[in-house]
């Protein structure tokens, strides 16, 4: 789990937060404005969305662990392609790289990867891992800035290349094993693809997680320029929203201590509470309460990370995880990648009051996770 936890981590900070830093270097360097570099990041996270079921079939069938070995490869040649480009045609392309890469080697990949090691005992690793990934920006935000200061954003992500290759890719060939038993054996038995069914559940819960994965997205491009409209100095935003990643990780670890006696569906529903609750604070007392907001949102988010692993594992059981996992990712990683413009221009025209917005979504999931049950897969 630890050596997981790690390749987690550097997967995470080599690809998905690379553009907060350097976005702007690229444009400038290539002659674009920023928002064709998120563009073409945005084109990424659909790319892994497409890709993510037939990646989890694979997972199910054979284990995670060749699969992550091989995106520690993608993501190096796609950062080694970024590095080469020189216009729009090559930042393209690189991202399409990257986007596979990202399918093969970011969470999804890696709570199969665990399910297909432990089944159904899968929810302690899968918390594990998401206790090291969440210090991802930490990692990531701090290295990519010194980096891109000391020797410019080519040899940035070069270097990131380089840590694939020569870190993560032997973590994951050496530390991760492989399933006791052949998955192959075992998925022949049974069908070759579980599809949507069943499809109430299935349903419910892709609608859960492209609902709270749009508000993710609109959070971590807007939070920031949110507080400042209503009312905090650049400094306090700022400040403010450095507490969601803590926030995050506290959450996480009360999830691994305290909440893993409970259901996950039971977590899930305080998870989708907790940025309601931080709104209404947030409207009630105004710009003095910008700290709190950003530490419930970020409370909430850090166990929903977690429930998008545990959740099918506790309704649907381990027979077919990989490819449910990329069915249910596939409508939250679309929504991601259209939450910075779609929240960006909502904000433009409603102003704060755009909170509402994003309030009203984690309700309805909490609304549909109220409408799954918390019985046992084999007591069904």
């Amino acid at each position: 789990m630890t050596a997981l936890g790690v390749t987690q981590t550097l997967a995470w900070a080599s690809s998905y937060y690379l553009p907060a830093i350097l976005a702007d270097p690229i444009g400038a360097s290539l002659g674009v404005p920023r928002t064709w570099v998120f563009a073409a990041f945005s084109m990424a996270l659909l790319i892994a969305a497409m890709a993510g079921p037939l990646v989890g079939r694979i997972i199910d069938r054979y284990g995670g662990r060749g699969i992550l070995v091989l995106s520690n490869v993608v993501l190096a040649g796609g950062l080694v392609a970024l590095a080469a480009s020189h216009g729009v045609a090559g930042l393209l392309v690189a991202w399409a790289i990257l986007g596979v890469g990202m399918s093969l080697g970011l969470y999804d990949a890696g709570f199969a990867a665990l399910t297909a090691l432990y089944g159904g005992d899968a929810r302690g690793p899968i918390t594990g891992i998401t206790l090291f990934a969440g210090f991802a920006s930490t990692v990531s935000w701090p290295v990519s800035t010194f980096l891109n200061g000391a020797l410019g954003w080519r040899e940035t992500v070069l270097v990131w290349a380089a840590v694939n290759l020569v870190i993560s890719l032997p973590l994951n060939r050496v530390l991760l094993p492989l399933p006791a038993r052949p998955l192959a054996h075992t998925a022949a038995a049974g069908p070759p693809s579980i599809g949507w069914k069943p499809y109430k559940e299935m349903l419910l819960l892709a609608f859960v997680f492209a609902a709270v994965w749009f508000v993710t997205g609109a959070m971590a491009s807007q939070l920031p320029t949110l507080l400042e409209r209503a009312g905090s100095t650049p400094v306090e935003a700022v400040a403010a929203a450095a507490l969601v990643g803590p926030a995050q990780v506290v959450a996480r670890l009360a999830e691994f201590l305290i909440m893993r006696r409970i259901h996950p569906l039971i977590s899930a529903r305080i998870a989708a509470l907790l940025h309601p609750i931080g709104v209404g604070v947030f409207v009630l007392i105004g710009p003095m309460a910008a700290s709190a907001f950003a530490v419930l949102y970020g409370a909430g988010n850090g166990l929903l990370t977690i429930a998008r692993g545990t959740v099918p594992l506790a309704v649907f059981g381990p027979h077919g995880y990989g490819e449910r996992t990329g069915l249910l990712g596939a409508p939250a990683r679309a929504a991601q990648a259209f939450a910075p413009l779609l929240f960006g221009l909502l904000l433009d025209a409603m102003g704060t009051s755009v909170v509402f917005v994003s309030a009203a979504l984690c309700l309805a999931a909490l609304f549909a996770l109220l409408l799954l049950n918390t019985a046992r897969p084999d007591s069904r």
